[in-house]
C-alpha cells in the first residue's frame, strides 16, 4: 500500500513538472488607462524617474525602501536602484524613449528572486486625453513556469499596475 502511494505521488510530481515545462517561455503583463491630460504632461511623469517614483505603486508598498538615482536626470540612461524589505533589491534603467509616445526600461530584480525584464509605457493621444499602456515582459525560466501553475503572475502583478496607473492618472489630471 505504501509503495502504491509513493508511486502515485512521484507520478503526480512528474506530471506537474512536465506540465510546467510546457508553459510559454515568455510572459507579458499589460494594463491601460485613459488619462484626461495631454501626452506631454503624462510623459514627463514617466520619463523622469524622480517623477515616476511619485506614483510608483511598488515604492508605495515599501516607504522605508532606500533608493539611489544615477545616470542622466531623465530619459535614456536615467537609473534608479532600490533596496527594501517588501520590494527586495533591484534596479531600473531607461533604455529608449520617443517623446511623448514611449518609454522603455530594463528591470533587473536581484532579491528575493533574480529576474531581468523589460517595461514599456506607450502613450497615445486620444481626443484631448492620453491612453497609457504599461506592459512588462520577459523570459519565464522553469522555476517561474512552475510557480505560475499555482499563482497567476498576471493577477499578482496586474493589480499593482492598475494601482500605479490610477496613481499616475490622479497626478497627471491634477497638474
Amino acid at each position: 500500500m505504501l509503495k502504491v502511494i509513493l508511486i502515485t505521488v512521484v507520478a503526480a510530481v512528474g506530471l506537474l513538472l512536465i506540465y510546467a515545462a510546457t508553459r510559454p517561455d515568455n510572459f507579458r503583463i499589460e494594463r491601460s488607462v485613459r488619462i484626461e491630460a495631454p501626452p506631454e504632461r503624462v510623459y514627463g511623469l514617466i520619463d523622469d524617474l524622480h517623477q515616476f517614483n511619485r506614483w510608483n505603486p511598488f515604492l508605495r508598498k515599501d516607504p522605508a525602501a532606500q533608493g539611489t538615482y544615477s545616470g542622466t536626470p531623465s530619459g535614456k540612461g536615467a537609473r534608479y536602484a532600490w533596496q527594501g524589505e517588501k520590494v527586495g533589491v533591484g534596479q531600473m534603467e531607461i533604455v529608449d524613449t520617443a517623446a511623448p509616445a514611449n518609454v522603455t526600461m530594463n528591470l533587473d530584480f536581484i532579491k528575493p528572486f533574480e529576474a531581468h525584464n523589460m517595461a514599456d509605457f506607450t502613450l497615445k493621444p486620444e481626443a484631448g486625453a492620453t491612453q497609457v499602456t504599461w506592459a512588462m515582459y520577459g523570459p519565464a525560466p522553469f522555476l517561474s513556469k512552475l510557480m505560475q501553475v499555482f499563482v497567476s503572475m498576471d493577477r499578482m502583478v496586474g493589480k499593482d499596475f492598475e494601482d500605479g496607473l490610477s496613481n499616475l492618472k490622479t497626478l497627471a489630471e491634477a497638474s
